[in-house]
Formats: C-alpha cells, structure tokens, sequence
C-alpha cells in the first residue's frame, strides 16, 4: 500500500479516473473539485492536496483538500488506506478543520485523525447525495428563471452569506475580497453559474451550479430568505435550472442536502432527485 500526492489535477484525475467514474454520484464532490482545479488559470491560492493511496495498480481510496476547507474522501473497502492519508496531512503543515465523506470514510478517518492528534471531532452535519436523470417539471409558481448578472451582486453576496451561515454554519469569508471572488467565478467561469428566480419583478430565490464530473453537474448552493419560503420558488428554481444543465448535455444533475431538513429532501424528489448515498461531515476541535 503506498500512497502518491499529485502536484496538478489533470494528473490526479488521469490516475483517478477509472476508481471515481465508477461511483460518479458518489465522488462527485471530489471529482467536482479536481475538475474545477484543473479548468481554472488562476492559480490556488494554498497549495491543494491530491492523493491516492495504492496497492500496486488498483486505487484503494482518494483524497483531496483546498485549505482550508475539509478533507473530501472517497468510498473505500480498505478502511486502512485513511491512517496513511492521516499521517501525510499531519506532515503538510496545513490546517485540516474537518472532513467529508461517505459514512463509513469520514468516520474512520475522523477517528483515526483524533487518535493521531488529539483532536476531538463531532458530527456537524448528516448529509444525502441526490442525482437526477429527469426532470419532473414544476408548474403553478409565478416567476421566471434568468442568470444573474454583475447588477445583481449585492444580493448575491447577502444570500450567499445567508446560505453560507444557515446551511452550512460556516463563518463569514476573511474578507470582503473573498466573497467577491467568489461571486466573479460564478458571474464569469463557464462551469460555474448563478440563477434567480424573479416573480413580481424582483429576485425571490437563488440557485447556482458548479463542481463538473464527466457526465454531470453539482447544484448548489439553494436559497430562499425566510420571509418569501414556502411559495414553490426554490423548487421552480431548481426544476427549471437542472433541465438547462441536462439540455447543454449533463447526464446528471447532483446535490446534497442536509438530514435534518425533511422540507429540503422532499422537495427535491418531487423535482426528480433520487436518493444515492449518505455522507457525513466531522469538525476537529481546534485547539
């Protein structure tokens, strides 16, 4: 068993294609993120981690990391393959908050991690991996669906804070700098995108896309500001966008959705989503 860092995604997915593509529902966070490393010409602004660990040609498990985010794992039948991917992060001085995977990955690596460590870990989120071939379509809403443009940026930083903070408990970017950036990638990369929902003239729900997989697109983030939920925009929203990604060619559209929101789940089997695999997110205490 020996585990193989990448210095690029376009090697990394070379060698991790065949073990991803066959579970493309499953890794298609992870896939998503390589994919997106490999398209973007900016250059990361901290060195990402890109590994495998092997046993002679066959991919055992994956891992990657954009510091200083978490760990995404893949499924995995050699749960040891995660101590070797434990003792190399421990080595690359970069800060590892947490980590994603499926079940069985991120609690393996979770407890491995604290036993390494020291650090305490707990379960932040319970979450389930959707994908959708069909689109059931969503009619009796008012509104329509458009792209967001550079005149909508406020907003789209407001409900990106809102969303981020909500679903995902995560703190406000570092700086302003940061949120920008981000809404500059989902205004102008070709797979990237911001959608709004307009109804009575004015924007009442947001969706995006990113994360490409060979055959596919992740949705996400979704998000409706309390005083306007409960009125089937979202819902709308996220019918209308999956069909534009499948008629540009995706075979799939992905997302995820937290466990705790029976709302959420409900509402995206209704537009077709179908339930694929369950994964779990892990916070280490930072000492």
């Amino acid at each position: 068993m020996q585990l193989t860092r990448y210095a690029d995604a376009a090697t990394f997915l070379d060698a991790a294609a065949t073990f991803l593509e066959a579970h493309e529902a499953e890794h298609c966070l992870l896939l998503g993120i390589a994919q997106t490393l490999k398209l973007r010409t900016e250059p990361p602004r901290t060195r990402p981690y890109l590994a495998l660990v092997m046993e002679g040609e066959d991919v055992l498990a994956a891992a990657v990391q954009t510091p200083p985010h978490n760990v995404v794992l893949s499924l995995s039948g050699a749960p040891e393959a995660f101590a070797v991917f434990v003792e190399d992060l421990r080595g690359r001085n970069e800060p590892v908050p947490g980590v994603i995977g499926p079940t069985a990955s991120s609690r393996a690596f979770a407890e491995l991690w604290q036993a390494a460590t020291g650090q305490p870990f707990q379960r932040e989120r319970a979450e389930r991996i959707y994908r959708l071939e069909q689109v059931n379509a969503i009619i009796g809403v008012p509104g329509r669906m458009r792209r967001a443009a550079e005149a909508d940026r406020t907003l789209l930083k407001e409900w990106i804070l809102a969303f981020d903070r909500e679903a995902l408990n995560a703190p406000a970017p570092d700086s302003d700098e940061d949120l920008n950036r981000a809404v500059d990638r989902y205004l102008t990369e070709h797979n990237m995108g911001m959608y709004l929902w307009e109804a009575g003239g004015a924007p009442v729900a947001m969706a995006g896309h990113s994360g490409p997989t060979p055959h596919g697109m992740r949705v996400g983030p979704v998000y409706t500001p309390p005083e306007l939920r409960g009125r089937g925009y979202a819902s709308a929203l996220v019918a209308a966008l999956s069909q534009t990604l499948l008629d540009h060619g995706r075979q799939f559209c992905f997302l995820f959705t937290d466990l705790a929101n029976p709302t959420s789940n409900h509402i995206y089997q209704t537009i077709g989503y179908e339930p694929v695999y369950d994964v779990d997110v892990y916070r280490f205490a930072q000492g």
